[in-house]
């Protein structure tokens, strides 16, 4: 690996880990840059899943201060991101490589399309009128599950779902909700990254790289995060997804 790619590589970490505690998408920063280095689509996506896993965690150090008081709605919503990103690192390892190659372009264009969505979906959902239940009851378990299962698949805007759902059922702040969906994000990245080391091939050298940026990046994020007004970001992540998401579909043909 050249000392450029490698450069390249820490950048995209230090991106994602940022965008991921502000806006919950970095994944299509770091996968095109991984694919860009020559890696196939299932080893980027393993070795990205393992390499954000600090970023994230520094993430949710950042907002520890709004995560006072919610130790019970992120246990209960833990189990079900457990779960469901268990279920998709096995989805991602026993289905055939070819159907991650076909379905991942959609999925990214699907992730773009909520990145865009995201500001109108959080203005909508902040005025909602809830039930005042304090974890959301059924509904948002079993869609946090869903999600789950997403991000353990692949999980490229896993967390502008998770932050509507919550917003959707909780009344609660969306900076406490935000700090809440770091936690859910973690535990859905961490233990589909344990299952992808125990099972997958990860790219340690490439996994490292990202980790190292993303861990001062997430933490930067949470800094960032209750302050910046994250358009440009959003836009150029759109941009890039799109283009990603297209190169894929015409070289899948």
């Amino acid at each position: 690996m050249s000392a450029t790619t490698a450069l390249a590589i820490f950048a995209a970490g230090f991106a994602a880990g940022t965008v991921n505690t502000i806006v919950g998408s970095g994944s299509l920063i770091t996968f095109p840059t991984l694919l860009a280095v020559g890696y196939s689509p299932v080893v980027a996506n393993v070795s990205n899943t393992v390499g954000l896993v600090p970023g994230v965690i520094s993430g949710c150090i950042g907002y520890r201060r709004e995560l006072k008081g919610q130790r019970r709605r992120a246990a209960i919503l833990g189990l079900a991101c457990a779960a469901g990103g268990a279920t998709g690192a096995v989805l991602l390892l026993v289905l055939p490589g070819s159907v991650f190659r076909r379905v991942v372009p959609v999925l990214i264009l699907v992730a773009c399309a909520l990145v865009i969505a995201q500001p109108r979906l959080n203005r909508l959902l902040a005025a909602r009128h809830t039930d005042g239940r304090r974890h959301g009851g059924v509904g948002l378990f079993v869609t946090v599950f869903a999600t789950a299962i997403y991000g353990g698949y692949f999980g490229a805007a896993q967390g502008v779902i998770l932050i509507a759902l919550l917003a959707i059922f909780l009344p609660d702040d969306l900076q406490h909700l935000n700090a809440v969906k770091n936690v859910l994000a973690l535990v859905v990245n961490g233990v589909a990254a344990l299952i992808f080391i125990a099972l997958a091939h990860v790219a340690w050298a490439t996994a490292g790289l990202v980790a190292a940026g993303s861990l001062p990046g997430g933490a930067l994020g949470a800094v960032l995060g209750r302050r910046l007004n994250p358009g440009v970001l959003r836009a150029a992540i759109v941009v890039v997804g799109t283009v990603v998401a297209i190169d894929l579909l015409v070289s899948a043909r």
